[in-house]
């Protein structure tokens, strides 16, 4: 059974996305921590980070690299913050969250409930500024 991430990759399910490649694709998380917060997949569905080949999961980091300095570049924050959980979704992916305080990346807060608005000029935001 695909998993949710799966059917964005495909399109099935709409996202915000911020930028792909024909390995990777980002895009914005709908219940952010904080706004800004990015989700980074592989289009091949691994349920597990760290069964995702050497060569593969480099690529990943780097890509995730370019996604955070674009990141950086528009939301107000000291870092972008990097948390890989793998509990949530049974499709590996990384979490880059801009922080201000080491509690911006905790998972256990309330999430926030941004418009379809929000997300859209978010999204055109961190895009407009990924190389």
């Amino acid at each position: 059974m695909s998993s949710i991430f799966t059917k964005i990759v495909t399109g099935e399910i709409p996202s915000y996305k911020i930028a792909e490649d024909n390995k990777f694709l980002a895009f914005l998380d709908v219940f952010p921590l904080v706004h800004g917060h990015v989700l980074v997949i592989p289009k091949k569905e691994v349920d597990y980070i760290f069964d995702i080949s050497d060569s593969d999961l480099s690529e990943m980091i780097v890509f995730s690299k370019h996604v955070a300095k674009a990141i950086k570049a528009v939301v107000d924050c000291k870092r972008v913050g990097i948390a890989v959980i793998g509990l949530e979704v049974p499709h590996a992916h990384i979490h880059l969250v801009p922080m201000h305080t080491v509690n911006d990346i905790n998972f256990t807060q309330a999430k926030l409930k941004p418009s379809a608005n929000e997300l859209s000029a978010m999204a055109e935001k961190i895009r407009s500024q990924f190389q």
